[in-house]
């Protein structure tokens, strides 16, 4: 019951955001599908009639269909930049398959000796198809566009990751800041989103033709009608505009802090960090939430303002590992700490930068920063248990990964298994307790803020020193978790915020404060 308070409590605090986010929803649902089926039913009547074709068009569409989402919201961001335009496009390729396949199905599926009387009574091509076909056809093809209208609610959750908006804000955020209320805040009202519209498309299929019709007439005009909810949230003024991540908007080191602290106040779209350098490169965005070691600031010209209220806490890099994974594994704790201090922020600044911008492989950058190191040994071919090693979502974690892996290789008889790219703290920290992985590297701003969350008093009181931060989510994490942080890598891969150097020089915008005078001003 007390879990069921908690996430109405919650779903009230953010009744606003989540109205907003549900209209962006509904917007980038139906915007989709409007251009869909404008594609969609001439291309199935064209097959049906020209069957040649057939196998051609629907192999196509099928295999856009098996391209995954993310992979192809990434594939057409050089083209079409981020936000609405990728997303909508990305939806309308998901929804083809349905409508063009059904329409097709529909149409051929129809007695020829009806048709034939039809032609009989001096009925031309174009009435043949509109007095016969389409309205015997109508119950396979609505059931096409109500497949596609559900497919696209839930891949319509992906938007948010191209600064699209949309329900997806909640749910990533909420894995990515081990929020099981923000997950299910933003899964709740999509879930129920399909199944409402599943269910009234599954009326109008069910209706005799004569109520059919009518219904007909006024469905291209409902479709339009709700493809607008998407301009309303999304509507804003002329001014500055940040690109924050899922994490970064829910955190108090973060969008939260900024608010609060600073009194920030900036027209915010959430974006994936994965794209969202690029577009402020591309001046597409302003200000963004970035990372203080991210190889990205050195390729795309940006420059950290300063943090004058010093709202971010220490993000310090090690690894955590079960203690029972160090019971198993005597060897284990020894060899992970022949990286501790060996990294420091500049270097990792530039490990970063030969993967994210010159497109090196982490295997590679990994090896080679060992072999430089002195640290780099032939796997020895382990044959005495293996060990699990994860990884968050973004280059650097890939990296150290990698690091260990070869150390564990090198210097012991274990073998390893790496689980990369398991997404945000949530995932990976579910993982590590579950038992899926033995250890990954994390930070320590995150394990306090993100999984550790304790009152605001206390993280005021140690964030400002990197050893009392360490020490509090070492001796929490043991006493809570049996999990062990091992020694620090040397880095802190704080947050930050960043623009573009010649714009941070343009606006004399040097800080976190100068951004936030210059806003009010203008």
């Amino acid at each position: 019951m007390d879990e069921q308070q908690t996430l109405w409590q919650f779903m009230s605090m953010e009744s606003d955001k989540l109205f907003s986010q549900t209209l962006q929803h509904i917007g980038l649902t139906f915007i989709s599908l409007l251009f869909a089926i404008a594609i969609g039913l001439p291309l199935g009547i064209l097959i049906a009639r020209k069957r040649k074709l057939s196998g051609t068009v629907l192999a196509a569409a099928g295999i856009l269909q098996t391209v995954p989402s993310i992979a192809l919201l990434g594939f057409m961001i050089p083209v079409l930049g981020i936000g609405a335009k990728p997303a909508i496009v990305a939806l309308l390729i998901y929804a083809l398959l349905p409508i063009i396949r059904n329409t097709y199905t529909g149409i051929i599926g129809i007695d020829k000796n009806v048709i034939e009387a039809a032609k009989a009574l001096g009925m031309s091509k174009i009435q043949v198809l509109f007095k016969v076909e389409l309205p015997l056809a109508m119950p396979v093809i609505l059931a096409g566009i109500r497949t596609a209208t559900v497919i696209n609610v839930g891949v319509a959750t992906l938007a948010s990751y191209i600064a699209a908006g949309g329900l997806g804000e909640f749910i990533f955020g909420g894995i990515s800041l081990n929020n099981t209320n923000m997950i299910l805040a933003g899964a709740i009202p999509a879930a129920l989103l399909a199944i409402i519209l599943d269910g009234f498309l599954s009326i109008i299929q069910k209706m005799d033709f004569k109520k059919l019709r009518k219904v007909l007439v006024v469905f291209p005009f409902i479709l339009v009608l709700l493809s607008i909810f998407y301009v309303l949230p999304s509507a804003y003024g002329s001014g500055l505009t940040a690109g924050f991540t899922p994490e970064f908007m829910g955190r108090q080191d973060g969008d939260l802090g900024l608010k609060s602290a600073y009194g920030l106040k900036i027209h915010t779209v959430v974006i994936s960090d994965a794209v969202m350098y690029k577009a402020a490169f591309a001046k597409e965005l302003d200000v963004i939430s970035g990372y203080s070691t991210d190889g990205r600031l050195k390729a795309f010209n940006l420059k950290i303002l300063k943090d004058d209220k010093g709202i971010f806490p220490p993000y310090y890099a090690a690894p955590i590992v079960r203690q029972s994974s160090l019971e198993k594994f005597p060897l284990l704790e020894q060899t992970l700490n022949l990286l501790a201090g060996k990294i420091t922020d500049s270097l990792m600044t530039d490990l970063n930068y030969r993967t994210d911008y010159l497109h090196q492989t982490p295997n590679q950058v990994a090896k080679d920063f060992l072999v430089k190191n002195g640290l780099y040994k032939p796997a020895k071919g382990g044959n005495l248990g293996t060990i699990r090693i994860g990884s968050k979502i973004f280059g650097e974690q890939y990296i150290l990964a990698e690091m260990y892996s070869m150390l564990i290789k090198g210097n012991t008889d274990y073998d390893v298994e790496t689980k990369t790219g398991l997404g945000g703290t949530k995932i990976c920290f579910d993982a590590l307790t579950n038992n899926q992985i033995d250890f990954y590297p994390e930070y320590t701003g995150t394990g306090l803020l993100a999984i550790l969350k304790p009152n605001k008093k206390l993280v005021e009181r140690i964030t400002h020193n990197k050893d009392e931060t360490y020490n509090y989510v070492n001796s929490e994490f043991v006493k809570n978790y049996k999990i062990k942080w091992l020694k620090p890598i040397g880095f802190n891969n704080s947050y930050a915020l960043m623009m573009r150097e010649k714009q941070s020089k343009a606006l004399n915008v040097i800080s976190i404060t100068d951004l936030k005078n210059y806003l009010d001003k203008n």
